[in-house]
């Protein structure tokens, strides 16, 4: 850690999950040492971005006129580097988690985040969404039908969850503060008016990749680090096998793609340069990692869904306003 003490403390809440629970350490939860991946992105100083983040919360709550904030923990990386934050911009009093699971599958992340919120010193409740989504469910019309259904019943879900969160913000005059990342935002992994609903996202400036390094300024727990990251509707869904790639990887296509404005066989050729330096680089030290390089249908992949989710990036369209 830099030069002031995390929230979390010295040694922070231990996972409260078995082994056989939550994945960690698959290797695509952290950088791998000497990643020719992370050289393509734009450097963002760990530091500097804790310290921005924190005038940037401060910053919309006072100009809102918001007592605090609400913030929708998972038990994951991203939301709890988000409540972290926002609790060193406001003070532990003004940021209430709300831990929201519907599945057995979220029930040792919803005790992860429980861990964490009491490791933060903030109010927060449980609230299990099952029965309120069984009860949704059978309410809509039968064409509609949620079961086998899981994008659908997933976007169902992380609506809910919004649902509940503007409903706390409503009642205590805070804001709700968003947990997604820029990586989730280029790629439109997210629900429109679920996840992708928010009054401030204090993270969506920064690539998954810089988050990772900012949950180490902030001294965020191992466990959390090394979850593998998911939306947690499915058991073993990642959102490595639903994005077709790792973060390490997605990161610097979308920043190459769509932040540099590169074409995809520009960007193909730009990482695959990145990987055989780093390689020829390892085998002349003769232990390096031999790193892959990325084919073009990924990046193709990856930058479509960029164009095709431009929807949930934007406000809702009008028509034009007529000029007298």
């Amino acid at each position: 850690m830099a030069d002031r003490e995390s929230a979390f403390g010295p040694d922070g809440p231990a996972s409260s999950e078995s082994s056989d629970g939550v994945a960690v350490g698959d290797g695509h939860a952290t950088d791998r040492e000497g990643s020719p991946f992370r050289s393509l992105l734009s450097d963002r100083d760990p530091v500097t971005e804790r310290d921005r983040i924190r005038s940037f919360v401060a910053e919309r709550v006072g100009a809102a006129g918001a007592d605090g904030v609400v913030v929708n923990m998972s038990g994951g990386l991203d939301s709890t580097v988000t409540a972290a934050l926002a609790v060193e911009a406001l003070g532990p009093d003004r940021v209430y988690g709300l831990i929201l699971p519907c599945n057995k599958i979220g029930a040792p992340h919803a005790r992860d985040a429980e861990a964490l919120a009491e490791a933060l010193g903030i109010e927060h409740d449980t609230v299990h969404l099952q029965p309120l989504f069984a009860q949704f469910g059978a309410v809509v019309p039968d064409r509609f039908a949620l079961h086998d259904e899981p994008v659908r019943s997933g976007n169902a879900v992380a609506r809910l969850r919004m649902a509940v969160a503007y409903l706390v913000a409503n009642a205590t005059n805070r804001l709700v503060c968003g947990t997604a990342n820029r990586s989730e935002l280029l790629s439109g992994y997210l629900t429109k008016h679920g996840d992708g609903a928010a009054d401030l996202f204090p993270l969506g400036h920064l690539y998954k990749t810089h988050v990772r390094s900012l949950a180490a300024e902030l001294d965020v727990p191992e466990f959390v680090v090394e979850k593998s990251p998911s939306a947690g509707f499915l058991p073993g869904q990642r959102d490595a096998d639903d994005l077709g790639a790792p973060y390490e990887v997605i990161d610097p296509v979308l920043h190459l793609g769509v932040d540099r404005g590169l074409d995809p066989d520009a960007v193909v050729k730009r990482i695959a340069a990145a990987v055989t330096d780093a390689n020829v680089t390892d085998a002349e030290g003769g232990d390096g990692e031999e790193f892959a390089p990325v084919d073009r249908e990924l990046v193709t992949d990856l930058l479509g869904r960029h164009r095709a989710t431009a929807h949930k990036r934007l406000p809702p369209p009008t028509p034009d306003a007529d000029v007298e």
